[in-house]
Parts: structure tokens; C-alpha cells; sequence
């Protein structure tokens, strides 16, 4: 019987389930590479744009406008998900973006300010000040990124318009990426969602690898306290204007004397070297006194291999000329075009890694004022497609930058745009204590190009 019992049984099964468990997406996580870590101790990259309600729509319907933006906002943070994050540092001190806690929005009104009063040709003192209340984070250093949003946005009604305030930590992105997400955004605004046309290329390791320790101070103001220029002066900003053949007419003059076969300056190059020259006598320097200019250059197409421009991150680094200033001013403007052109030139792969290498091997947290007391720096550049953000309301009146990053020792930190008639205009906005400024603006030279 017992045989007959045991041949009727059910055969072992073929599968055993070993172990059962629920699997979650996995946090979102993005190391940050050396070409991040310098920025650390600056200050949130802040932008400003100013758009006119559209007249054909009867004007703007500031909440559903305000609801438009955020949603697309939420929709592009799906994609550029570092900027939903915040900054960790690891036992190893490594940093990295973790987490997806989100972006911060603000809402605001300025009834009394029509865009006008922004985004004229000769903004004011009182317009200036105000512009500095239309965008967030003045004052806050990268370093907070560990506990505050990476992106701060504010979205202010105006009399006739919209105000989009943005400041973006500038430990997690550069120039290329910030514009990049700007336009980004604005599409998926017009469209009402979906995927960007350029998607983000967020591997951090195709620019560099190699983990760093870094020794964070306590506090941005402890680290601001050990200065060693103290704190920030006041500071004058404007913008100048140049249209296009002004700025042909300054290409003109920087190429005039060049032999046969000699390689062209490029606008930058020219009219970088037509800026320093002026701010240089706007400064009062004398001849001994050395003064340097300094490009944030973008080193995704000079790294070998070269990385994409949806690179997202920071691949920028700063390339460094310098000579006295009675060279600069008394020699003509090919000679201050040529530093540039050979300092840009000469900054390839090799130099691009030997840069990274110092850094890492000593690892350093900057101030600005490290660059010196006569620096020019120039912060952004004329090809980025800035006033082609448009949210589905049209293209910005004007496209400004904040208060940060604009210090005595850099206090000449210059920012390119794109004219907003297009055309080959380019937008000059630098900022200067108060008695240079007056000079600049009074320097026959420097604006009689630009007229």
C-alpha cells in the first residue's frame, strides 16, 4: 500500500521561490567631476527675464501663466533631474546630487513696474535695484546647495508683463547647461509637455572620473570671513549696447593691421580686448600695474575625445592673460586682441588636463577675488540663444543677470548677450564701482563704437 501511495504522489515541482521583494527606481544620483568642484564657493548663478504681456490676448493672465510655467517646470525637472536634487557629501568627501526633493517657486507682484522701466535702453540706479528684488538667492554661495534647492525660480507680475527670476547653483552646471535647460523648459511650455528635442547627457564620468576630497568650511560666511580682500564694495551695473556695426566696426580696427596670412581675431577676441582696454582707463591704473583678463571657456569640444553640447554639468574652465596696463592702453588693439587670441588658442586638451590635475592634486576653495584686483572677466557668451526662450507668450524684452558673482577684485565681471534684434548685436552688461563707471560712461572711445 505504501508503494501504491507513494508512485500516486505529485512530482517535486521544477521551480523553487527562494525569495520575494518589492524594487523601487533607484535615486536619482550624479557625481560631481573636478570641472564642478571649483565653483563650490562662488554664488548661484542668477538670470533674469523679461517678457511683455502679449496685446493680441487682451494682456496676461498672470495665474494661468504662473500654473503654464510650473508645470512645464516639473516636466523639465523629469529630465534635467540633478537640478531636483541637492548636494551630499560622502564619507570619502566626494560630492555628488542626490535625491529629487525639487525645485523652489515664488511667486511675487510688481504692479507698479512696467517692463519698460527693465528693459529700456538706459536702465537707471532705481531700475537696477529693483531688478535685484525679481530674482532669488542674492547673496547665497553654492555651498548651500547641501541644503537648499539647486533651482530657485520666481515669477513676478508686472504692470504689463512677466519677470522669470532664476538662480541655478553653479556647482552643478555651467553657461552652456543653464541655456540649455532654459530652452528646454520654455518648449515644454509651448507644447504642454512631452521630452525636450535635445536630450541631456548626464555622465558625469565622460568629462572626468577621478574623486576628490574636499574639506568644506563650516559656513559660507566662515568661508567669506578668511577674504582676504574683505567684504564686496559697491558696485554699478549696466549694459551697453553694441549693434552690429559697431561691433563690425571693432572687429574692423583689431584685424586692421594684421600682416598677410596672419590668423583673424574673432569678435570675441576683439571686442573682448576693446573692453578691457576701456575699463582698464576707466580703473585709472598706472602703467606698472598688471591687469589680467580672464574667459570661462567652454572645453567640451577641446577635451580628446570632444563631449557633446548637451554635456550637462560644468565643462568650463578659466583661461588667464595679463600684462601692465601701460602696455595695454598705450600699444594699439591688435596687441590686447593677440593676448586673447593666444591665450584662447593655447588652452587644448593637454592644457585643459593639466588644469584638472593641479586641482586635484591640491584642491583649493576660491574666492573671487583670487583673480586680483584688476581682473576682467567675462562670465557668459553672445552665442547663447537667450532670447529665444519663449514660454508661448513670446520672446523676452530684455535678459539680464543678477547680483552674484559681481565682486571688488572681479568687480568687472562682464557678461556677453546676443543683441535682442539678433543681427550680430551684441549686449555688454558689466558692473564697476561707482567713480570707474562714471568714467566709462563718459570714454568717447568706448562708446562712440556703439553709437
Amino acid at each position: 500500500m505504501a508503494v501504491e501511495n507513494a508512485a500516486n504522489a505529485d512530482p517535486a515541482p521544477a521551480v523553487t521561490v527562494t525569495a520575494t521583494r518589492a524594487v523601487a527606481p533607484s535615486k536619482n544620483r550624479c557625481e560631481l567631476a573636478t570641472f564642478d568642484l571649483p565653483y563650490i564657493t562662488f554664488y548661484y548663478n542668477q538670470k533674469l527675464l523679461l517678457y511683455r504681456a502679449p496685446a493680441a490676448a487682451g494682456g496676461l493672465d498672470f495665474p494661468d501663466a504662473a500654473a503654464r510655467v510650473t508645470a512645464a517646470l516639473a516636466d523639465a525637472l523629469r529630465v534635467f533631474y540633478p537640478l531636483a536634487g541637492r548636494i551630499r557629501q560622502d564619507p570619502d568627501g566626494a560630492l555628488a546630487v542626490e535625491g529629487d526633493e525639487g525645485a523652489e517657486v515664488v511667486e511675487a507682484e510688481a504692479e507698479g513696474v512696467a517692463v519698460d522701466d527693465l528693459a529700456g535702453g538706459d536702465c537707471g540706479e532705481e531700475a537696477e535695484k529693483i531688478m535685484q528684488h525679481l530674482v532669488p538667492y542674492t547673496g547665497v554661495m553654492n555651498l548651500e546647495g547641501l541644503r537648499r534647492p539647486l533651482l530657485a525660480v520666481q515669477l513676478t507680475k508686472l504692470k504689463d508683463g512677466l519677470a522669470v527670476g532664476c538662480a541655478f547653483n553653479h556647482a552643478v552646471l555651467d553657461g552652456t547647461s543653464t541655456w540649455h535647460f532654459m530652452s528646454s523648459w520654455a518648449e515644454l511650455c509651448r507644447r504642454g509637455g512631452g521630452a525636450p528635442s535635445l536630450l541631456p547627457v548626464h555622465d558625469r564620468s565622460l568629462a572626468r572620473s577621478v574623486r576628490v576630497r574636499l574639506d568644506l568650511p563650516a559656513s559660507a560666511e566662515s568661508h567669506e570671513k578668511t577674504d582676504p580682500n574683505g567684504p564686496k564694495k559697491a558696485l554699478v551695473a549696466r549694459v551697453f549696447s553694441f549693434p552690429e556695426a559697431a561691433v563690425a566696426r571693432i572687429k574692423a580696427a583689431a584685424n586692421a593691421a594684421l600682416p598677410a596670412g596672419a590668423k583673424p581675431f574673432s569678435t570675441f577676441q576683439s571686442l573682448g580686448a576693446h573692453i578691457w582696454r576701456a575699463v582698464s582707463r576707466a580703473r585709472g591704473l598706472g602703467p606698472s600695474d598688471v591687469t589680467a583678463f580672464a574667459v570661462f571657456a567652454d572645453c567640451r569640444s577641446r577635451l580628446d575625445p570632444p563631449l557633446p553640447p548637451a554635456y550637462f554639468g560644468n565643462l568650463i574652465q578659466a583661461v588667464f592673460t595679463g600684462v601692465p596696463a601701460g602696455m595695454l592702453l598705450g600699444g594699439p588693439p591688435e596687441l590686447a586682441a593677440g593676448l586673447l587670441q593666444k591665450a584662447i588658442d593655447e588652452h587644448d586638451a593637454a592644457a585643459v588636463a593639466r588644469r584638472l590635475e593641479e586641482y586635484e592634486a591640491a584642491p583649493k576653495l576660491f574666492h573671487y577675488s583670487d583673480a586680483g584686483p584688476n581682473c576682467v572677466a567675462v562670465g557668459s557668451s553672445p552665442r547663447f540663444r537667450v532670447y529665444d526662450v519663449d514660454f508661448g507668450f513670446g520672446r523676452p524684452e530684455r535678459v539680464r543677470s543678477g547680483g552674484n558673482n559681481k565682486f571688488d577684485g572681479m568687480d568687472r565681471m562682464v557678461y556677453l548677450y546676443p543683441g535682442r534684434g539678433g543681427e550680430g548685436g551684441i549686449d555688454v552688461e558689466l558692473a564697476l564701482q561707482p567713480e570707474p563707471m562714471r568714467r566709462l560712461q563718459e570714454d568717447a572711445d568706448f562708446l562712440c563704437a556703439s553709437s
